[in-house]
């Protein structure tokens, strides 16, 4: 073995001595992490037995220490983050510290406060039962051609307009107003007379058979008259009109997210909102109709569909005027205010400094009732072909004469 060997075995070994004496040294210094020690503990007036899990403090508090090393670094804070579905399920009030407090907070959902109960109680059982009764209604009454009567309307005003589409849609969009519009102010009166539950089926009804009469005319005739472009086929076009329609369904009024009124288990009534999406705009539904409209538009641009969207944005402006007229005679005072704070256009009320927005204002909209129509926006979307059948299914039937009642 050469000398250059023995000496580099030589040094190893004497490294490995001093590693070896070094450790046990700070052995000695250090006590084991499993040695248990008393502390006093001017709180208590006791020790406190200080190890990895307890304290003998009357006020049963623990001390958290680590096992680990002292040379291992300190474990990542934990954050707990909620459960979206716990978010959904039950509201989370935002920070109202600023508003009035006159008006309702919309939109608020509680799952524990649901249940489906018995038919005639105000569960979600009566709920489907109504809305299942009200549909087949429509279905026998009105859609069925056999049975209904929505082609005989719709051959009375072809007739009436010589068959021109354009009269036609005019014509929708003149007697959907005042159908719709004139039983809403006529609600004071019907509720002193039947009651606020009968009144909603008697207002619900016409609507919903004028509303699938005219949708179903203008999905089949919405290419008719002088076609100024049609750029629906163009991908980007196409995406930026699906992102506007999808955007139009959340300004849907705040009042009807409350389905139980809707189907009139609960007893509907004229509510003054103050919160969500209210803060952005007093009339949603007249914003979510004019971006609806110019996104079609944008689509499909013939004559026949901008006087259809003319006629639809129309009527909700009305509807701004008469919204306000009878919220004002249904809560006075307390609308003016909201009104004070509040805009037509959205944000403005926000820009001239008369709404402020809570810190937290995302609690407003991260609610069940808003992801419902954004799921039930991605399904009539889905549902784009099934509409467009029906339409043309409707246009090629034709006139059946007569329905259930001759």
């Amino acid at each position: 073995m050469s000398e250059a060997s023995v000496s580099r075995k030589a040094l190893l070994l004497c490294l490995l001595l001093s590693v070896v004496a070094k450790s046990q040294a700070f052995q000695q210094q250090v006590p084991s992490t499993a040695t248990t020690r008393h502390v006093a503990n001017p709180k208590c007036h006791t020790s406190t037995r200080v190890t990895f899990t307890a304290s003998t403090c009357t006020s049963n508090h623990r001390l958290s220490m680590s096992s680990s090393s002292p040379t291992e670094p300190p474990s990542p804070p934990e954050f707990d983050f909620p459960n979206p579905l716990s978010v959904l399920a039950k509201s989370s009030p935002s920070d109202r510290s600023a508003d009035l407090m006159v008006g309702e907070d919309a939109a608020v959902f509680d799952w524990d406060n649901e249940t489906m109960e018995g038919l005639g109680e105000r569960g979600w059982a009566s709920f489907f039962a109504a809305v299942g009764a009200i549909l087949t209604a429509i279905a026998v009454v009105w859609v069925y051609p056999p049975t209904g009567y929505a082609d005989d309307f719709q051959a009375a005003l072809e007739a009436a307009a010589g068959g021109n589409s354009h009269l036609v849609t005019l014509f929708y969009g003149i007697i959907f107003p005042l159908v719709h519009s004139g039983l809403a102010s006529l609600r004071p009166y019907g509720e002193q007379a039947i009651g606020a539950r009968a009144w909603r089926v008697v207002f619900a009804f016409p609507s919903l058979c004028l509303s699938y009469s005219w949708i179903t005319y203008f999905i089949a005739h919405v290419h008719d008259g002088y076609q100024f472009y049609d750029i629906s086929g163009i991908p980007w076009v196409h995406t930026a009109a699906w992102i506007t329609n999808f955007a139009s369904f959340l300004f849907l009024y705040p009042s009807v997210f409350n389905l139980k009124e809707v189907a009139a288990v609960e007893k509907p009534a004229v509510h003054l909102w103050e919160t969500g999406v209210i803060r952005i705009t007093r009339h949603p539904q007249f914003v979510g109709q004019a971006m609806w409209s110019v996104a079609h538009l944008a689509m499909v641009g013939t004559t026949f569909s901008l006087l259809t969207q003319a006629l639809l944005v129309g009527h909700h402006a009305f509807a701004c005027w008469n919204g306000d007229r009878r919220l004002l005679a249904e809560h006075g005072e307390n609308f003016l205010k909201i009104k004070e704070r509040t805009s037509i256009v959205p944000f403005q009320a926000i820009v001239e400094g008369r709404q402020k927005l809570p810190p937290d204002y995302y609690k407003e909209l991260l609610r069940a009732p808003y992801a419902a129509i954004a799921v039930g926006s991605i399904g009539a979307y889905l549902a784009h072909p099934y509409m467009q059948a029906g339409a043309a299914l409707v246009k090629n039937t034709g006139l059946v004469e007569g329905g259930i009642f001759n």
